[in-house]
């Protein structure tokens, strides 16, 4: 048995000191085409996935210490990445782009708007922000008078802060529909009204709903004509806002609500957003909207005695739900579906007196699947 200071092998030191590098060649057919094996000087170094990527500056998805500047992001310029603002004051900042996520930290006095996010949008120790926002989740923590147009998957939340105002989304620009498709939100999913306050205090309100015509431009102005973003085409009129407009936890007008459903088809959206045209036309009001995936029981749930009729429509996609409000929407609302949308598959509430069950029933469903 040998150990670590044995004494070296004189014979195979020797067969060590031999060796000579060789060129070792393979006969093919023909003794003159033999190829060479062993150290080829001229072979082009290896190419791997990772040397071909466009290499990243940090400083492209971040904005640092800017003050009273216009400053943002165009469409491609994130693609999908994080995102971070910090440090700004009296700034106007707009991010027409989607993203994964974005941080807000130690900002004063600005106009923020952002273009869909996939996860999560964080404000931290901000004051005086106006925001248009869309994003999977909402936080802030640590921060004073904000007032929000939120479009939110999930329950808002707000934690140590104070002086908070949340407004309905109302935006548009030419391609803020597709963003929200790569950012993966649902325009019909938007529950920004259900604030979830992590620190109440008793007597006070640290959170409220701005008014009901509150208008996004007077808070958020569109950006500079001298500035890059001159040519986005913006407007923030609730008519053509991508987000529907809807009236949240505001109270209702009426003790009569309809509960209108579309399953799933072609012109699913469309046709949701034809009916909200129709019914807000005729004065009556859209209180809220989901967009959700159904199992042949939560049909029989939901459903009940009409569910056999359904259950083969979930299969073929999400359902959209509607809830509209106001004396006589159960009959118009009847009328709507057989006027303009006989060749769609819809539910409709079919009379006044078990209306407000078939809304509670189906949204009930709605915020336990979405985890609400």
């Amino acid at each position: 048995m040998g150990c670590f200071f044995s004494k070296k092998s004189k014979r195979k030191s020797s067969e060590k000191e031999d060796r000579t590098p060789t060129t070792t060649t393979v006969e093919t057919t023909t003794t003159s085409n033999a190829v060479p094996l062993g150290n080829n000087t001229d072979e082009a170094p290896k190419q791997y996935s990772w040397d071909k990527r466009e290499k990243v500056d940090p400083k492209d998805y971040m904005l640092t210490g800017l003050k009273d500047v216009t400053v943002g992001r165009l469409q491609g310029k994130l693609n999908g990445q994080q995102f971070v603002i910090q440090e700004c004051e009296n700034c106007n900042i707009y991010v027409f782009d989607h993203s994964a996520t974005i941080t807000i930290d130690d900002c004063v006095n600005c106009r923020i708007v952002l273009g869909p996010v996939k996860g999560s949008v964080f404000f931290r120790d901000c004051k005086d922000i106006k925001c248009v926002v869309a994003c999977q989740q909402f936080r802030t923590r640590d921060c004073k008078k904000m007032e929000v147009f939120l479009c939110c998957a999930t329950q808002p939340i707000i934690e140590s802060s104070t002086g908070m105002k949340f407004g309905c989304f109302q935006y548009f620009y030419p391609e803020l529909a597709f963003h929200f498709k790569d950012a993966g939100l649902s325009i019909f999913n938007n529950n920004w009204s259900n604030i979830h306050d992590f620190t109440p205090v008793s007597g006070e309100n640290n959170w409220s709903l701005l008014p009901e015509n509150s208008a996004v431009l007077d808070s958020v102005p569109v950006p500079d004509p001298e500035s890059e973003f001159k040519s986005v085409r913006i407007s923030t009129e609730p008519g053509r806002s991508i987000v529907p407009l809807t009236r949240g936890g505001r109270r209702k007008d009426s003790e009569e609500s309809c509960l209108f459903v579309f399953f799933a088809g072609e012109y699913t959206t469309a046709n949701a957003r034809k009916l909200i045209d129709e019914a807000t036309s005729k004065g009556f009001m859209l209180i809220q909207t989901k967009e959700v995936s159904m199992r042949p029981e939560d049909v029989k749930r939901v459903f009940q005695s009409n569910a056999e009729d359904l259950v083969e429509w979930i299969g073929k996609g999400p359902v959209i739900a509607l809830e509209l409000n106001g004396d006589g929407v159960v009959e118009a609302c009847k009328n709507i579906a057989n006027e303009v949308f006989s060749g769609t598959k819809v539910f409709v509430s079919d009379n006044k007196n078990t209306s407000s069950r078939d809304v509670d029933s189906f949204f009930n469903f709605a915020d336990m699947q979405m985890g609400l």
